[in-house]
């Protein structure tokens, strides 16, 4: 009983700290009129957005509730059946409302940060933060709450055992991370579309600036930057932190119960309030300097997350040293994370080495800068895997040495690298919600002192978001091996034969699955951003006055090209990492969906951090540029350089995050699925 008490205490505490943030937010000045309009319109297509999308998603997350409360009640009973579906329920819902939370904060607190820029850099970085935090507190202490919540209902309240308690769960997990694939590879569809097109047209055709007002573009692409790096992220980030906790759960659950099932709930609740003390920490240095405030406060959360883990894991109760068992891997996993996080940094962040080498390459032309930010996207793979795997064979013999499950040993490494999420997902939405309040002063003319404050919130914002990335792909990979783990226990999978046909096959399959939605989703955004591309031509031909700034552009336009096209263009994707691996179990049995789930694992890891890292190398090259390196705005090695983050950004923004979502749907679905299809078989 004590583990429900604890954590869900942590969690009511965070969703009323984030409420109180939100009233803080609320409470600044919002600025100018024409800075209020220019947030209105923002504010408007966001919600649009989402409208669409919740209402184009709803058919199918009801027919997948009668369909999993149909198939359970058949091979279980009917209360078993009912209970899976509304699971299912609940976790889509709770990611519906991490995208609609984390944007609609966004949406508030970019006008506000933008006017307190007018102030200085100190007033508007807690601005730009706490309007992070009310994302990332909400939706995890939501997240830890429900988990708890429904597990205590099943196992003490109705009496089930441990097991079918946990598979109701899992229900949960598969619909928060069904949902957050449609709406990683929407969001990143939409962001990429009116990116790409603002900056062909705008910078590269017309040479004006980024955020010009007389761009048709720059609104949807304000909006883009809350659908794709507020909703989607939000919303992949805690599919991953609850898919590695009720893994964990479930593994435990399989190899004794008791302590072990609930373990991960209790490191959960450590790593969430170890976030709220780290986040109330958060503020400018005596140097001024966003970016160290944020490394500042994701420290001191690791800290005292590692105190909070010893206290925990050594009063859990376990037998002699089994304390050490589980201590040990979790602490493992939260290093893998911060390796994978100063990896990132490394080869995005704008002052070092791979992202000036890159614009360097840019004065040789747009192929040169290609080549370059191609291959050091592919270097900096070596380092998080390498991370990775050191923590997977860290949390195995450490488990094994102190008498624990080795794959309850890597279960818990995942819930580790996780169990910080809250800052992360703080930390994440700082990014757009610093970019929209620079574009907001831009659009304002607010003048070049506040457009300096902002670019620095800004600055230190394109690499949180580049580092949560990094870090979200490295939790999904460590979250993804819990679920093989977990996977392999429930259709009692000892050992893998690559020496059968049908598993070889399996594995070539999996492998597939990643490059293919890679490709389908680059190839929707280049499909949109045309739409797009000729729509702010014929307006800049036809709207007479539009490029002297004597005449205004219909935004609504661009905005409405951008969200009818990644609605449209999500779908396939999507419904394909659902429907691969219930059509390889039926064809090809469990051994080859296990062979499946390991092909996908590692080209998705793979494809993930390359994606992710040469596209934000990328587009800090050509800020690098914008900066003033080699001629600068408008020169030759700019051009360049726009044409390379043009091609980086569906890379970092559209496929490579959703790669990690991918998988781990892809791990539940199979996780679900395989012991209903199994019984259906016989």
């Amino acid at each position: 009983m004590e583990w429900f008490f604890v954590s869900s205490a942590v969690g009511l505490a965070s969703i009323l700290l984030a409420a109180y943030l939100y009233r803080y937010i609320m409470n600044q000045e919002s600025g100018t009129e024409r800075m209020q309009e220019i947030a209105g319109a923002i504010e408007e297509g966001a919600t649009a957005y989402l409208r669409r999308q919740n209402k184009t998603l709803a058919g199918f997350v009801l027919a997948m509730a009668v369909v999993l409360g149909i198939l359970f009640s058949f091979s279980e009973s009917i209360f078993h059946g009912v209970s899976i579906a509304i699971s299912y329920l609940l976790g889509s819902l709770c990611t519906t409302m991490a995208a609609y939370v984390g944007m609609m904060t966004a949406v508030k607190a970019n006008v506000r940060t933008a006017n307190a820029a007018r102030t200085g850099l100190k007033k508007a970085f807690p601005i730009a933060f706490y309007g992070g935090a009310v994302m990332g507190l909400s939706i995890v202490g939501l997240a830890l709450l429900g988990i708890s919540s429904l597990f205590y209902i099943y196992h003490i309240v109705l009496g089930w055992h441990e097991i079918p308690a946990s598979n109701i769960v899992l229900g949960f997990s598969f619909g928060a991370s069904a949902l957050a694939l449609f709406a990683k590879a929407g969001g990143g569809i939409y962001t990429k579309t009116a990116d790409i097109s603002a900056d062909l047209v705008g910078k590269v055709e017309l040479g004006i600036p980024e955020d010009d007002p007389r761009n048709p573009a720059v609104i949807a692409d304000n909006v883009g930057d809350n659908v794709g790096d507020v909703a989607g992220m939000g919303a992949d980030l805690i599919d991953s932190y609850i898919a590695s906790v009720i893994a964990a759960m479930i593994i435990g659950s399989e190899i004794g119960g008791g302590t072990l099932t609930t373990l991960p709930l209790m490191i959960a609740a450590a790593g969430l309030f170890a976030s709220i003390i780290g986040g109330l920490f958060m503020r400018v240095g005596i140097r001024s300097s966003p970016g160290a405030a944020l490394n500042r406060g994701t420290f001191i959360t690791c800290f005292l997350f590692v105190i909070l883990l010893y206290m925990v894991t050594y009063s859990s109760g376990l037998s002699g040293n089994g304390w050490l068992g589980v201590f040990l891997p979790t602490a493992a996993g939260l290093t893998a994370g911060l390796v994978i996080g100063i990896t990132t940094d490394y080869f995005t962040s704008i002052d070092r080495m791979p992202a000036q080498k890159i614009a360097e390459a840019s004065t040789t032309g747009a192929a040169i800068n290609i080549l370059t930010g191609f291959s050091y996207g592919i270097m900096s793979i070596v380092p998080p895997i390498i991370g990775i795997s050191a923590a997977t064979l860290a949390s195995w013999y450490f488990a094994e040495m102190f008498g624990i499950d080795p794959y309850y040993g890597i279960s818990i490494s995942a819930v580790g690298m996780l169990s910080i999420v809250g800052m992360i997902i703080s930390a994440d939405a700082y990014g757009p919600i610093s970019d929209n309040a620079k574009g907001i002063a831009e659009q304002s003319g607010l003048g070049d002192a506040v457009i300096d404050v902002a670019d620095k919130l800004d600055a230190a914002g394109n690499t949180s978001k580049a580092i949560t990335k990094g870090f979200a792909i490295g939790a999904a990979a460590l979250t993804v091996l819990a679920l093989f783990a977990a996977y392999s226990k429930v259709v009692d999978i000892e050992t893998l034969n690559l020496m059968e046909p049908t598993v070889v096959v399996g594995v070539f399959i999996g492998a597939m699955m990643p490059p293919l939605l890679s490709a389908l989703l680059i190839l929707a955004v280049g499909r949109n951003a045309e739409r797009m591309i000729e729509e702010i031509r014929r307006q800049f031909r036809e709207i007479e006055g539009l490029m002297e700034g004597t005449a205004k552009p219909d935004y609504a336009r661009c905005v409405d090209i951008a969200a009818k096209g990644a609605l449209k263009e999500l779908m396939l994707p999507c419904l394909l990492a659902i429907v691969a691996p219930i059509a390889t179990l039926l064809t090809l049995g469990k051994e080859a969906l296990a062979g499946f789930l390991a092909g996908s694992i590692v080209t998705g890891i793979v494809f993930a951090l390359f994606m992710a890292n040469s596209g934000g190398a990328w587009d800090n090259a050509k800020k690098y540029i914008e900066a003033g390196a080699y001629g600068g705005k408008g020169s030759e090695a700019h051009k360049a350089a726009v044409t390379g983050d043009t091609v980086g950004d569906p890379f970092k923004d559209t496929a490579g995050p959703s790669l990690n979502t991918m998988i781990t749907v892809m791990s539940l679905v199979a996780s679900v699925f395989a012991p209903l299809v199994m019984f259906l078989m016989i």
